[in-house]
């Protein structure tokens, strides 16, 4: 991007929380804290001080199936980017008093998140997608693992994952590709190995009803059937889909339900793909008396796109707008490196900007009612945050439960 000042450099780590185990529930975020603690060579402060002082923003995040680490900087400041990522990559300190005091700041993360009733109904709706299997946990991970997880056992984890044949590098910007390379092949020299990590992948069985029953003012409700793995062919019929349930202004719940009806503030909808499994969910926060008529308006939308599919009209609109979305993305720096990073990682390709809007252009309404059909026609899951018990949702767990 020879026009911008920035460059953007990220690592992204082919490990996340479904790649632990019970016992190990919530290492891989903790891990993403501690590799800012130090490193052999420079303290926290020394990394948040030379970060600071050129302006630079460093931050990573945790995922079910990756974690990412990354740098954006002005392009002049590249290798100072560069020597911080692969410092924390390669010889992080995990010293005990550091694990401990971040294992406090996790903690708080994990209490602030149990205050947020829109995140928890998240947190139960994959629960019952995924019952008793990772994908279902949550990524902070199980407070009492973090309370007692050992420096050691953080160690093991990282030697086992933290490897270059698990780790892809992408960076976008004032950049020069062979620079980057070599300077990436100088930083790890003598560390090898590794490889993607062995997964397996969730059963088929899905948990009807997930409710936790609070008291407050909003319920929040999440809709959600099982939906294809993310190098499914129907992706992209599936974004289109996406779009036109709850995935913009124009898209159908927004128009019935907060635009024509105003029983909410907020209601979309979300793809969700992993490696081998995937789900497509409508959340939406309503007052207690209209959780009933919320949830027959998302049955009746659903019903009527496994039944009818789209309209040319609504079809249109949405490659309209993933057009869109794909190109402005192309304007920021961040944005470019992540999407290089992630497609390499998670579909072993990059592909180009005009290979993926020809397979948006090439979406049929007739693609589409085939991947409503079968998406739609599974079973589904509801999961409640709220002032309810399960009785009062009952009668809302079968497949045609919403609208009879």
């Amino acid at each position: 991007m020879p026009d911008v000042a920035s460059a953007s450099i990220g690592v992204w780590v082919g490990t996340g929380s479904r790649d632990e185990t019970a016992a190990q529930a919530g290492i891989s975020h903790f891990l993403e804290h501690l590799l800012f603690k130090g490193t052999q060579a420079r303290t926290a402060r020394d990394i948040a001080e030379a970060v600071d002082a050129v302006g630079g923003d460093m931050n990573a995040y945790t995922t079910k199936e990756y974690t990412t680490f990354y740098v954006r900087a002005l392009s002049e400041h590249l290798q100072l980017g560069l020597d911080i990522l692969c410092d924390i990559l390669r010889e992080p300190a995990l010293r005990g008093d550091d694990v401990d005091a971040e294992r406090q700041v996790i903690l708080e993360e994990v209490l602030m998140h149990r205050d947020e009733p829109a995140d928890v109904v998240q947190e139960r709706f994959g629960e019952a997608m995924f019952p008793l299997h990772p994908l279902g946990r949550e990524v902070l991970g199980d407070p009492e693992v973090i309370e007692r997880v050992t420096v050691p056992e953080i160690r093991a984890f990282f030697d086992q994952h933290y490897l270059p044949g698990n780790m892809v590098v992408a960076a976008a910007g004032d950049v020069v590709h062979d620079v980057v390379a070599d300077e990436i092949e100088r930083r790890f020299v003598g560390r090898d190995g590794g490889g993607a990590p062995a997964r397996t992948p969730p059963g088929s069985h899905v948990e009807p009803l997930q409710v936790e029953a609070r008291d407050t003012e909003q319920v929040q409700l999440v809709v959600g059937t099982r939906g294809p793995a993310r190098r499914s062919p129907e992706r992209f019929s599936l974004a289109a889909l996406n779009h036109a349930l709850g995935g913009g202004l124009s898209s159908r719940l927004f128009q019935e339900v907060r635009e024509t009806r105003g029983l909410a503030y907020s209601i979309g909808s979300d793809r969700l793909a992993y490696e081998d499994a995937g789900a497509l969910s409508v959340s939406v926060g309503t007052a207690p008396e209209h959780a009933a008529e919320v949830l027959e308006l998302i049955g009746k939308e659903l019903e009527q796109l496994r039944d009818d599919g789209m309209s040319a009209r609504e079809l249109e609109v949405a490659k309209g707008h993933l057009r869109a979305d794909l190109l402005l993305s192309l304007e920021d720096s961040g944005a470019r490196m992540s999407r290089i990073g992630a497609s390499l990682l998670l579909h072993d390709e990059v592909l180009t900007v005009d290979d993926l809007l020809g397979r948006i252009a090439a979406v049929t309404l007739a693609d589409v009612a085939g991947a409503a059909e079968r998406v739609l026609s599974g079973p589904r899951a509801l999961a409640v945050v709220g002032p309810f018990d399960e009785a009062d949702f009952r009668s809302f767990t079968s497949v045609d439960a919403f609208d009879s």
